[in-house]
């Protein structure tokens, strides 16, 4: 039986590359290890309602910060994708069925951890023909049924491999933001993320806001992949040509050195002036740190992206 915790099992795509160096990180990078109370007990939750966060499975370094305050991101359909980024710890492969019981879980889950706003993930699905994209919408409209103060944030696929009906599935069951990750800059997609494709993913956004003009979108890039500062401007330019509303910008780490390698590691201050030229292009939310990712400070920013949106209708 494979055990994913074995790396040559987790990722068997990956086992003919040669292995990249693994640079020391740099102060900045360095993150505590999970300690708290607040960790174990939302451990404990996922645990109990048998699921999967991108948190544990793509080795994110904030899972000790987030979880002490019970922000765990869950991921639906499996914890097996069918994808093979170069860049994600996700183990790949052939995934399970889908579990029908999982969006009921899922909902349960929220309302235990009390949850002002969660963000709600998944594996690539190239195996099945709306991508799980009904799987989607059925857990949003779980949660809103479990707990219907909780804002919701879905992180989706591409849908790359199904018709137009699958985004827009996902855009009827109404998530608060809508967010699809561009990861890269387009020349390094064929080494990055070979499965993808830049202008797809960027035109997926662009339909979001066409189907629902009021939903927020997001998207993330990563950093230090080897793309140069002119590259990721573009990218950013791209993504309000889109309509995206809210930008994050965070470091790459490299999962294992079969993954694809750190070319550098950006320093504080170039996120820091990412951040604020992505402002000046007209973004109403932007987090750019080493340590950001998708669903760091989710919560907060969303507050913060509801209240810049009103201020620039000129609603107090």
């Amino acid at each position: 039986m494979r055990d994913l915790k074995i790396p040559g099992q987790r990722h068997p795509e990956k086992a003919h590359r040669p292995d990249q160096p693994q640079p020391k990180k740099p102060d900045w990078i360095r993150v505590k290890a999970p300690t708290s109370e607040g960790y174990r007990q939302t451990r404990e939750i996922m645990r109990e309602h048998r699921l999967s966060t991108v948190c544990e499975e793509a080795g994110c370094p904030n899972v000790g910060e987030c979880w002490s305050q019970g922000h765990a991101t869950m991921m639906i359909m499996g914890d097996i994708c069918t994808r093979g980024c170069t860049f994600c710890n996700i183990a790949t492969g052939r995934p399970d069925a889908l579990d029908v019981f999982e969006p009921g879980r899922v909902a349960d889950a929220v309302k235990k951890l009390g949850l002002n706003h969660v963000v709600i993930t998944s594996v690539d699905r190239d195996d099945l023909e709306d991508g799980g994209a009904e799987h989607i919408a059925m857990t949003i409209r779980a949660i809103r049924r479990h707990a219907p103060h909780t804002t919701i944030e879905v992180l989706t696929p591409d849908f790359l491999k199904c018709g137009p009906e699958a985004l827009e599935v996902v855009v009827a069951a109404k998530p608060d933001v809508f967010n699809h990750n561009l990861e890269t800059v387009p020349g390094l997609y064929s080494s990055v993320r070979p499965g993808a494709r830049y202008f797809h993913s960027l035109r997926l956004l662009q339909r979001v806001k066409e189907l629902d003009p009021a939903m927020f979108t997001k998207s993330g890039l990563m950093v230090g992949l080897g793309e140069s500062r002119a590259e990721v401007l573009q990218v950013m330019d791209d993504m309000r040509t889109a309509g995206v509303d809210f930008l994050t910008v965070g470091q790459y780490l490299q999962p294992t050195p079969k993954h694809h390698a750190v070319h550098e590691f950006v320093t504080p201050e170039e996120f820091a002036s990412y951040e604020r030229t992505a402002y000046g292009k007209g973004f109403l939310m932007v987090s750019a740190t080493p340590l950001t990712r998708s669903s760091y400070h989710a919560g907060d920013d969303f507050a913060r992206l509801r209240a810049n949106r009103l201020a620039k209708l000129g609603i107090a």
